[in-house]
Formats: C-alpha cells, sequence, structure tokens
C-alpha cells in the first residue's frame, strides 16, 4: 500500500511542477484556425526565426497578434520547439505528421485532430488552462465566466497564476470553448477544425455548454493506444510497466480525462488497439482490477502505434 501512496504522490507532484512550469493566455485569442499549423511549421522548417523577422506578417500573410498566436499553438501542439540559437525547430512529431513525407500534411484524417488535442495536456502546458478546465471542471454545464472561474479557483493555488487577472482567465476560457464547440450560426469548422471532435456541445440553457462525456466514435483505437503510450511515458515512472485502467480514466491529464471518456470506453478501446497491435509484451489484465501491462518502453510503443495507424492502415 505504501508503494502504491509515493508513486501517487510522486505523480501528483511531477503534475504540480509542470503547471507551475506552464503558461497562460498566449493565445491572443485566437484558436487555432484552418491551416495555421501547417503554416506555421512550414514557415519554421524555412526560416528557424520566421516568428522573430520584421517582415514575419508580410510572409505569413497574417496580422501581428496572427503570428504570435500561430507560434503559440504549433510550440503548443508539440509540433515546434525553441532551439539553442533562439528561434525554433521542428520536432519529431512535426517532422513525422506534417513534415515533406508526413503522415497527414494537411490535417484531413480527424485522427491527426484528436493526436494534437492530446499535446496540449503534455509538458510543458503551454495552455495551463486547458488541463484545469479538462480536469477540474465537473460542472454539468457552464458559460464563458463560470469555465474561467474554475480554472481560476485552481490555478491560483499555485505562485506563478497568483496575480493573473480576472479577463485573463474569461479569455482562456472563451477560447478553450470556442475551439471545441460547434456554434450553429457560423462555419467554425473552418475557423477552427478541432470543433469535428466534439468535445464540447450546447446546453439546455441560453449561453451555456457542456463537456461531450459520451463514446466519441471517430477516435481510432490506435491513435488512443498510442496516447495511453504518451501518457505512461511523460507521467508514470520508466521503471513501472503496469497501470490500472481507472488511472487511465481518472488521474490528471490522463486520456480518459482529456478524450472525457467512462473507464468502460477506455478499456474497451484499448483492447482493440492491442488486437490491431498484435505483439508480444502489451496485455490488459483483470487481476486487483483492470491493468494495461507492457514490457517495452513506453514512448517506443507510443511510436509504434502510430506508425502502425498512419501506415499500415
Amino acid at each position: 500500500m505504501g508503494r502504491i501512496e509515493i508513486k501517487v504522490q510522486q505523480l501528483y507532484s511531477s503534475v504540480d511542477e509542470y503547471i507551475n512550469q506552464g503558461s497562460m493566455g498566449r493565445h491572443e485569442t485566437f484558436t487555432p484556425r484552418y491551416g495555421w499549423l501547417k503554416k506555421g511549421f512550414d514557415a519554421v522548417l524555412k526560416d528557424p526565426n520566421i516568428f522573430k523577422a520584421v517582415d514575419a506578417i508580410e510572409r505569413l500573410g497574417v496580422g501581428k497578434n496572427m503570428v504570435s498566436s500561430i507560434r503559440f499553438w504549433c510550440q503548443a501542439f508539440k509540433l515546434i520547439r525553441p532551439n539553442r540559437e533562439g528561434g525554433y525547430e521542428p520536432t519529431k512529431l512535426g517532422e513525422k505528421l506534417l513534415g515533406e513525407s508526413g503522415w497527414d500534411r494537411y490535417l484531413e484524417d480527424e485522427a491527426s485532430l484528436w493526436l494534437l488535442h492530446w499535446q496540449l495536456f503534455l509538458p510543458s502546458l503551454e495552455g495551463v488552462s486547458w488541463s484545469l478546465a479538462f480536469n477540474k471542471c465537473n460542472l454539468l454545464s457552464f458559460n464563458i465566466k463560470e469555465l474561467a472561474r474554475v480554472i481560476k479557483n485552481h490555478a491560483q493555488k499555485y505562485h506563478r497564476f497568483a496575480t493573473v487577472s480576472e479577463k485573463s482567465f474569461e479569455r482562456d476560457a472563451s477560447c478553450i470553448i470556442r475551439m471545441y464547440y460547434g456554434s450553429s450560426d457560423k462555419d467554425s469548422e473552418i475557423d477552427c477544425p478541432f470543433t469535428q471532435l466534439g468535445l464540447i456541445r450546447k446546453a439546455d440553457e441560453k449561453n451555456y455548454v457542456s463537456f461531450n462525456t459520451a463514446d466519441k466514435a471517430t477516435i481510432p483505437p490506435l491513435i488512443f493506444a498510442a496516447v495511453c503510450f504518451s501518457y505512461l511515458a511523460n507521467y508514470v515512472s520508466s521503471g513501472q510497466k503496469t497501470i490500472l485502467l481507472s488511472r487511465l480514466t481518472y488521474d490528471f491529464n490522463s486520456p480518459g480525462a482529456v478524450f472525457k471518456l467512462p473507464e468502460s470506453t477506455v478499456g474497451n478501446y484499448l483492447s482493440r488497439a492491442l488486437d490491431e497491435l498484435n505483439i508480444d509484451g502489451v496485455t490488459i489484465t483483470d487481476s486487483l482490477g483492470s491493468q494495461l501491462h507492457f514490457t517495452g518502453v513506453a514512448e517506443d510503443l507510443y511510436w509504434l502505434a502510430l506508425k502502425k495507424y498512419y501506415e499500415e492502415q
């Protein structure tokens, strides 16, 4: 029992550390628009210093604040990262997904949007409000101000965010809702492709929305398995080779919390994915509760699942 408590305590300590190192409000109020990620990634390939260039507005074809927003979203989705010279460089995920021979260069596969959504919850947390909203908001329905209040109440427990203004929290809450809720009065899917995921939907009350906690039929099992291995690689001790499905469902920034899925669906997606992966050393067992057991390296299994989905489907 003591060993389990120590592991859980270490997990929460790392989460607190990641939040304290995270950031808020750098999206400039813009959701990630269709085409922005590819535009930003390609620009970094051509010029690592594009976002500091005096002619960045002309070269990217957007306004000044949009240049900053494109940089933010490309970094938040882990497609680019700072380099040692003060510019930016592609990440491995960026190369694999959007590079010259990328798996889905123009993000036409909805599975890629699920994969990118997951990246927002990996350290470093460029958008801490996303983690706090998806993990800490237990309201059945909410509007912008109520979601902002939830984010604020939890963020201000951390010294880094103790003096953040209420308006800043409201801007983050507004961005989260607009990013995932496809309103009927405009073509929001063109504005932000992540509305396709259906993670936030309209509630009965006027101007209120709610998280969609139902099954998500558009998540491919292999993508979900990759996300689970990614969670293990980033949030669980490297020596731990077994994890309860309940933890994959309910822990902070777990796949279940990020995708708003019940434990039964988490188990179902993983079972189907393991059938497709068909590799030794990765199993689901029912001893002492349903558990995922693996013998390999979690990060290697992450890339294996992604390769299986994108290259062998």
